[in-house]
């Protein structure tokens, strides 16, 4: 019986595992899901806050691709004025993770489908003759023969421009979530960043503490762009302008194909061309060489962001009566310095007019996205791993350098048999691999993978060394 360990307490954790458990084999299942109370959630899930909202339609939103009961009807049944068009709370697919790993394990206990989860930190990884050796933090130590690492985003990194005093002062805030902890009402609060977890911080403050000002840095001062309220009809030349987008040599022409499109079609919503674009998302980018990736990391990245992954109507409408109201200051520039003992010293020169100003903020909270530099992670597991040479950055800091199918590279250039990755740490790869679609799609074929596993494949051991 082979044994397979799935590290990473998240959504994506929870999909491999619950994928893996639902097959008719007979591996055993160990998934390492650290300290938490709330396996399967990670951060982005177990929010109790109302006003966070999903990105994604509930029709669009699920944790396998054989799920029993799909998350639109398992909301209705919850809430019943909901529909499947709607942007629900993240509370509640929470909850639909956590009814569906109860499903799985309960059938799987039926069926004496061998599995463990482990409420500890894996610490490190190490190849041995018939697979891995993985060390628990309880000093467990787990011999497996097939590793995922499902590891998500790594922990935020204070900003190069924000001072020791700063830190130390408790008034920055690495931790969005950590928010609703603060006992003291601030007069103004910052937040660094305007993508989607800038979004979160700023509307739980506006609801947490009226009467404060709200003001939001970002080197292009951009929001996410809107979901219309209603679905809208896919472009109807999609599948020609994907084959010509394929085509082309770059980020550069890409835009220009979009563009010409846009040009000649302006009765269509933009956004229908940029959804029909999500099935060759990953094979853009795997198309594009490392400079004209660097070029889309530099020119196209911060559009793109805001323009693929939305922001659903409600909270922009009230992002917009916030602004409206004078109680939130928008800012397209750059954070030169953020100094002080509390209140904040925040210095910020405009992208505009290349003005530098500083004011006082007494909160100031860093959102400033997904954080995959694991040169730079403070994981034990991920230093440990690069350390040995077992894996090796992504050139552009995007994640860990792997193949198509998930599986690492070690220093040696050598692919890393029976040792893969699942989600944001393969940026680098597939850029699109974050998002539940693509998750659950990936956990699905990884699951398959993994039960097909060839006992003949190379030792682990021997592409290690």
């Amino acid at each position: 019986m082979a044994q397979i360990a799935i590290i990473g307490g998240g959504a994506a954790g929870a999909a491999v595992f619950g994928a893996l458990l639902s097959r008719d084999s007979a591996d055993a299942v160990h998934w390492v899901i650290g300290d938490t109370n709330n396996a399967g959630l990670g951060i982005a899930y177990s929010t109790q806050d109302e006003h966070h909202l999903l990105n994604v339609r509930a029709s669009g939103m699920g944790l396998y691709l054989d799920a029993d009961e799909d998350f639109a009807t398992y909301s209705s049944r919850q809430q019943p004025d909901t529909k499947p068009i709607d942007f629900l709370p993240r509370r509640l697919f929470g909850q639909y993770i956590e009814s569906q790993l109860r499903k799985r394990i309960s059938r799987a206990e039926q069926r004496s489908h061998t599995h463990q989860i482990h409420n500890t930190e894996a610490l490190s990884i190490w190849p041995v003759q018939d697979g891995y050796n993985v060390m628990l933090g309880d000093g467990t130590v787990l011999t497996v023969q097939r590793v995922v690492l499902a590891l998500g985003a790594m922990d935020a990194r204070p900003l190069r421009t924000v001072s020791s005093a700063a830190l130390e002062s408790g008034a920055y805030v690495l931790e969005p979530w950590s928010l609703a902890t603060r006992p003291l009402a601030p007069r103004r609060l910052t937040v660094i960043g305007t993508g989607l977890t800038a979004v979160d911080a700023l509307i739980s403050a506006s609801k947490r503490w009226p009467d404060a000002e709200l003001v939001a840095v970002s080197r292009h001062g951009l929001l996410p762009f809107i979901h219309p309220s209603l679905p809208i009809p896919p472009f109807s030349l999609q599948a020609e302008l994907n084959a010509t987008l394929t085509s082309c040599d770059g980020p550069a022409q890409v835009l220009a194909a979009i563009r010409k499109v846009f040009a000649l079609h302006q009765d269509i919503d933009w956004r229908s061309v940029i959804d029909g674009m999500r099935p060759i998302n990953t094979t853009l980018w795997q198309g594009f060489n490392a400079k004209q990736r660097r070029q889309f990391l530099r020119h196209v990245r911060w559009v793109w962001e805001s323009s693929r992954h939305r922001l659903a109507p409600e909270p922009a409408d009230t992002l917009q009566q916030l602004r409206d109201e004078g109680r939130l200051h928008i800012h397209g520039a750059r954070v030169l310095a953020v100094d002080g003992n509390g209140p904040l010293d925040v210095t910020i020169r405009s992208r505009a007019t290349q003005r530098v100003t500083q004011f006082e903020s007494d909160v100031v909270v860093q959102a400033t996205g997904l954080d995959t530099a694991v040169a730079f992670a403070k994981s034990s597991l991920l230093s440990s791993l690069l350390k040995s040479g077992l894996a090796v950055a992504d050139a552009l800091q995007l994640g860990l350098l792997a193949e198509a199918d998930g599986r690492l590279v070690n220093a040696d250039g050598h692919v890393q048999h029976g040792l893969y990755a699942i989600g944001s740490l393969l940026r680098g790869n597939l850029w699109e691999c974050t998002a539940m679609p693509e998750i659950r799609n990936a956990a699905d074929k990884l699951a398959k993978t993994l039960s097909a596993y060839d006992a003949q494949n190379i030792s682990p051991i021997a592409a290690y060394v």
